[in-house]
């Protein structure tokens, strides 16, 4: 790897729901992480009620802290607290226009912030949950109706707007991905590849990374078991092979972030924290 590489690991604020966003942070940071990703929603950046201290606050506590914004997650949005999943609902392509303004809304919102903050980047969910008896071509058209106002509100704020491919939603592969984008010509829309994402659907990171290369502008890193059912593991618990993951965005001359997603880790996030930075350190020294 690039000398300093792993310097461009961050660590997701999605694992701290049980601490505040400084807390989170000042947590993160004394671990070594040289950047977070702040997730835009309740307990920490919900854009709809953040007052300017607030997001003052956030400035002043990544700086005291010493600390980058790798992303700003918009895909969760537990303060709708849908029944149905708390991070997929409303979605892009809700049949009742109103619900899913929320998620326009919430969106557009997340974008603001970004560039107030000084944030380069947001993620989004791909579409959201195809709804029974709709055709998959059907739910694409209403997503990319939805996601272009957003795509030219993103390049007003000069932040880019990456979509993230997820399994059990309207887009899942890579290939989809490719699909989605042959609607879109806004050079603010790009793609979060998210590694233990593409496991699970089976892409090979290693031959989809280079295939999707020029849409790629953030990454999230997390581990899956070898049923490759959609639950986030501690790099090294799972069956993904990171080394050559790691060598594919390596090809590629990435120099972004790359993002460690844990967020079913809320009863010690520290740990899976600690965990995960020192796995992850220890197979790019091997490389």
């Amino acid at each position: 790897m690039p000398t300093g590489f792993e310097k461009r690991l961050a660590f997701s604020t999605n694992a701290y729901l049980n601490y505040s966003f400084g807390d989170a942070v000042t947590r993160l940071a004394k671990l070594g992480y040289p950047a977070v990703e702040i997730m835009a929603d309740v307990p920490h950046a919900w854009p709809a009620f953040l007052l300017d201290e607030q997001k003052q606050a956030i400035r002043d506590v990544l700086t005291r802290n010493n600390l980058q914004i790798s992303n700003i997650n918009a895909f969760m949005m537990h303060a709708v607290n849908d029944p149905r999943q708390r991070y997929w609902y409303p979605s892009w392509i809700e049949p009742d226009r109103h619900y899913r303004q929320i998620r326009i809304d919430h969106t557009r919102r997340t974008l603001t912030l970004a560039k107030e903050l000084g944030a380069a980047c947001i993620t989004t969910e791909p579409g959201g949950p195809v709804e029974p008896g709709a055709s998959w071509q059907s739910a694409l058209k209403l997503f990319v109706e939805m996601i272009k106002p957003v795509a030219d509100h993103a390049e007003r704020e000069g932040v880019l707007l990456l979509v993230e491919p997820e399994p059990g939603l309207l887009i899942e592969t890579c290939e989809q991905f490719e699909e989605f984008m042959g609607h879109i010509d806004s050079p603010a829309v790009g793609m979060n590849y998210d590694i233990g994402h593409a496991f699970c659907v089976g892409d090979d990171a290693a031959t989809t990374i280079p295939r999707v290369a020029k849409y790629i502008r953030h990454f999230h890193l997390e581990d899956i078991g070898a049923d490759r059912v959609h639950q986030h593991m501690i790099p090294g618990e799972g069956a993904i092979d990171f080394a050559a993951a790691l060598k594919a965005i390596q090809a590629i001359d990435y120099t972004g972030w790359i993002t460690i997603e844990l967020y079913p880790y809320v009863a010690d996030p520290d740990e899976a924290a600690r965990l995960a930075l020192e796995r992850v350190t220890r197979i790019l020294a091997t490389l």
